[in-house]
């Protein structure tokens, strides 16, 4: 919402950032607001006006600013009721894959600003060096100014076009969250938890795409041996060692539903073979687990 008002994804982060500030300052003296949410982007939008009115070469967005003034949640009202996505962070990774941008920079842009990875997290993830990526995500908010593509919850019909883009998003977050660049060990199950809730939300919007179920089952398959892949010593554990009592038999049902959901579709994305040997352990497939090929 602030973005979409002010026009600059950085002078957005950057108010709200300092009312979460003014928050942690003062809510322990008066209490939680009522409308927490409405709070903060009110002394969000205020310090964003503050910053503006320090800065001369900003007098356009100045006055943009103070039309937002006017602008109350009916907004943000007619926006769930334009979108069936109700979930807050999917519908931004929606608003963030723009066809206007390049794939590449959609991706990078809702990875680092809305789920969670760094810029160098983002970085390795697109097997790229860390200025580079900062170059990309800086070239992408460039072009969003400079074209005035608008920060705003795309529609029902909308969402097609911009699938891809957030698929992808949810793959390299699970990635991220599956075989961790940083934290405390090799897996951030944090992260794979968002990413499969994210994969539920958009099967349930989106129930006919077989991409959607195919990856969501992908994701649920591989976390479903979470337990067993680590040591207590915080090692990962090769997948013909693991414990397979410790595999989340619930998770893998569900994986292999959605699979014979995706490979009954008779579209590109229909791939050959017997998944439940390849998916489940079993028989000859045992250590084919999909998927699972360059980390166990």
């Amino acid at each position: 919402m602030l973005t979409r008002h002010l026009g600059d994804l950085d002078l957005a982060e950057d108010a709200l950032q300092d009312a979460f500030a003014i928050a942690l300052e003062s809510w322990p003296r008066t209490g939680v607001p009522a409308n927490p949410d409405g709070w903060l982007v009110t002394v969000a939008r205020r310090r964003a006006t503050d910053s503006i009115r320090r800065q001369r070469s900003y007098h356009d967005k100045l006055r943009l600013v103070a039309a937002s003034e006017a602008v109350d949640d009916v907004a943000t009202a007619a926006d769930g009721q334009l979108s069936g996505v109700d979930d807050d962070r999917l519908r931004l990774v929606f608003t963030c894959c723009h066809p206007a941008l390049a794939q590449e920079a959609q991706v990078a842009l809702a990875l680092r600003h809305l789920c969670g990875p760094t810029t160098a997290e983002a970085a390795r993830l697109f097997l790229i060096p860390v200025p580079t990526m900062a170059a990309r995500l800086t070239r992408a908010k460039k072009k969003i100014a400079a074209a005035r593509i608008p920060y705003r919850i795309p529609s029902d019909a909308e969402l097609p076009e911009r699938l891809s883009g957030v698929l992808a998003v949810v793959y390299l977050l699970f990635t991220e969250g599956y075989a961790a660049s940083g934290g405390d060990g090799p897996v951030r199950a944090e992260l794979t938890e968002r990413a499969i809730g994210m994969g539920r939300l958009i099967t349930d919007l989106m129930p006919d795409q077989s991409e959607v179920a195919g990856l969501l089952a992908l994701m649920l398959l591989q976390d479903a041996r979470r337990e067993a892949r680590v040591d207590d010593g915080g090692r990962l554990v090769l997948l013909s060692d693991q414990d397979r009592s410790r595999w989340d038999r619930g998770r893998i049902t569900e994986g292999l539903t959605l699979l014979d959901r995706a490979l009954a579709d008779p579209g590109p994305h229909r791939a050959g073979g017997d998944r439940r040997r390849a998916c489940d352990g079993s028989g000859g497939g045992r250590h084919r687990l999909v998927g699972d090929r360059r980390l166990v």
